[in-house]
């Protein structure tokens, strides 16, 4: 039995990782207002000519576009699956507790109000102000205190959600000359990633991923209850700590390159679950390849829906995940 169940996790990781390979192949040439074939593709990467627009356009546009989408995917799908560990919590993700949009207030003011906008205090930005609007939601919904209704925190995080959502606009509003860029940016794009924006998002975006497979054996034992976890010799305090800062890290970085992308917190890890189940040391895997492949799909259709214009990723990820969440609502009642 054990033998059966090794050989399906792994034909399911297999054909994630070759269903990724391919969608990340269409994203190199699909819908592009210059003509890019297939082969354009595959020399565009492997063997460009500089006097070929195509494979110019294939090697400084659109390669770190499909490597920033999948990487950002696996991040904020791994996000959900640590968040939703964390507080055994099945609605719990950084969109609706309230981190993506304290991460979006973060980035909004030091780009507005305070004009700072580089590699350093960006992703710093995302991470406080997405830790910040985690611990309000943390507080106002109770997230450890017995008894407490899981709907409880999904109101807290709408809630937290909504006011760094009014201020955000307020940053904007105020500061109008800022105000296309900014709007823009929140809309959730993968339109301006540029491979400065690869190179400075990508070691720490690994390095959170690392820990969070790492940290998967842990996140087992915390649906087990505290008292039994405590009896096993682990440091809650210490543990909680350590899945907080990676979730920030996720999130905050993330949304820093590229925008607040709704609801990849939230699907992909039930999807993860209905492949391979509960163990956190098959789900993360399988997540984070879920994860990239559903953005990169994202963004696929973000440039089909009004070709040639673009529409954005996250109105797309938005339109997908809304029904969903709908259903996952009545499901847990």
């Amino acid at each position: 039995m054990l033998k059966n169940h090794h050989w399906f996790y792994t034909s399911v990781v297999s054909t994630l990782v070759l269903f990724l390979i391919l969608v990340m192949w269409i994203g190199l040439f699909a819908y592009s207002a210059v003509p890019i074939s297939p082969s354009d593709a595959w020399f565009g990467i492997w063997q460009p000519k500089p006097s070929v627009v195509a494979h110019i356009i294939v090697q400084d546009v659109r390669l770190p576009r499909v490597l920033e989408a999948m990487l950002v995917g696996a991040c904020l799908s791994t996000a959900g699956a640590l968040m939703q560990g964390l507080t055994r919590n099945p609605l719990a993700s950084p969109s609706l507790f309230g981190v993506n949009a304290g991460a979006a207030l973060g980035m909004a003011l030091v780009t507005t109000v305070f004009s700072l906008n580089s590699s350093i205090t960006s992703p710093v930005a995302a991470v406080l102000g997405g830790l910040f609007a985690w611990i309000l939601v943390m507080i106002l919904g109770g997230a450890w205190r017995a008894g407490t209704e899981r709907g409880q925190l999904v109101l807290a995080g709408i809630a937290i959600s909504a006011l760094c959502g009014a201020l955000t606009k307020a940053s904007v509003i105020l500061v109008e000359d800022q105000a296309v860029s900014v709007m823009a940016w929140l809309a959730g794009s993968f339109a301006n990633v540029q491979w400065q924006n690869w190179s400075w998002s990508w070691p720490g975006l690994s390095v959170a991923l690392i820990v969070s497979l790492l940290l998967a054996p842990k996140i087992n034992l915390l649906a087990m209850g505290d008292e039994r976890v405590k009896s096993l010799g682990v440091n809650l305090t210490a543990l909680r700590f350590i899945i907080a800062c990676t979730v920030l890290l996720l999130v905050g970085i993330s949304v820093s390159t590229v925008g607040a992308l709704s609801f990849v917190g939230l699907i992909v890890p039930h999807l993860g679950r209905l492949l391979v189940g509960y163990d956190y040391r098959r789900l993360i895997p399988v997540t984070m390849l879920l994860g990239a492949i559903l953005t990169v799909l994202a963004d696929i259709v973000s440039r089909a829906v009004i070709f040639p214009t673009e529409t954005p990723a996250g109105a797309v990820l938005a339109l997908i995940g809304a029904p969903i969440f709908i259903y996952l609502v009545r499901k847990s009642r």
